[in-house]
């Protein structure tokens, strides 16, 4: 099975017609992808951009989160259950700006990742380190941290719907580039985690993807990389031209 997939998170961008347009744009572009195409999108577009893709191949939609609990009077919040009744696939978990903002941790999402997956979500789990845990030279502790406490409770049969999506938060918004050597580097000691924790098999057909910064420019480069799946694509993927490149570029 091809690991390769290209995301686009949304973040919170674009309104319902908007993000209607941009959709249809991008699959008349692209209307039959070599590779899973998955657009992570605001709430309140998520069950019409579903309803656009349902029936195009090797497109599908992600949740940009889901709360832990099944339900109960959280006001604002989404559930697994609520999104899996919508026909939505996926969920983006783990987000380095959930993180910052929301003050979420890997115990949380851990929980989350265990709701989604006890509903029959994917998760799309989101790792990454920020500028002074590179410059320090500890990338691979804090990333492995990440992976052991988020996923230590999934079972191998779990894993299987895991996606993991790798942010150089460095990289992002501060001027510095990650070389694609520092991106399959970070990609091949992930994998070598997954291996350690659920085995080679699970391993070799996890998608890792990339997440620091992917454009048009960039994309081929460094889906070439051997480690590299694909990408959880930004600010890129709120242009249909640009996103239907990176789409292409995908192995």
């Amino acid at each position: 099975m091809s690991r390769s997939i290209v995301a686009g998170n949304w973040k919170m961008n674009t309104t319902p017609s908007e993000g209607k347009a941009l959709v249809q744009k991008i699959l008349s572009e692209v209307p039959q992808p070599g590779t899973r195409v998955i657009f992570g999108v605001p709430a309140i577009q998520l069950m019409q951009i579903q309803q656009i893709v349902s029936g195009h191949a090797n497109y599908a939609v992600a949740a940009q989160n889901i709360h832990e609990k099944e339900s109960g009077a959280y006001t604002g919040e989404i559930s697994a259950a609520m999104l899996v009744d919508a026909g939505i696939e996926y969920v983006i978990l783990g987000h380095s700006e959930r993180r910052d903002y929301n003050g979420e941790d890997d115990d949380l999402i851990n929980l989350k990742l265990t709701t989604a997956l006890e509903h029959g979500l994917k998760p799309i789990y989101c790792c990454g380190e920020k500028l002074d845990i590179r410059e320090a030279g500890n990338q691979e502790v804090v990333v492995g941290r990440q992976i052991e406490q988020a996923l230590y409770s999934l079972d191998p049969e779990q894993m299987k719907q895991v996606v993991i999506a790798y942010e150089p938060v460095w990289a992002i918004g501060t001027g510095k580039t990650a070389t694609n050597e520092q991106a399959q580097q970070m990609h091949a000691y992930i994998r070598r985690m997954i291996t350690n924790q659920f085995g080679s098999d699970i391993a070799n057909n996890t998608s890792i993807l990339y997440g620091g910064s992917v454009k048009p420019g960039n994309a081929a480069e460094l889906f070439a990389e051997s480690d590299v799946d694909g990408g959880l694509v930004g600010g890129a993927s709120l242009d249909a031209a640009g996103f239907a490149a990176i789409i292409r570029a995908a192995r």
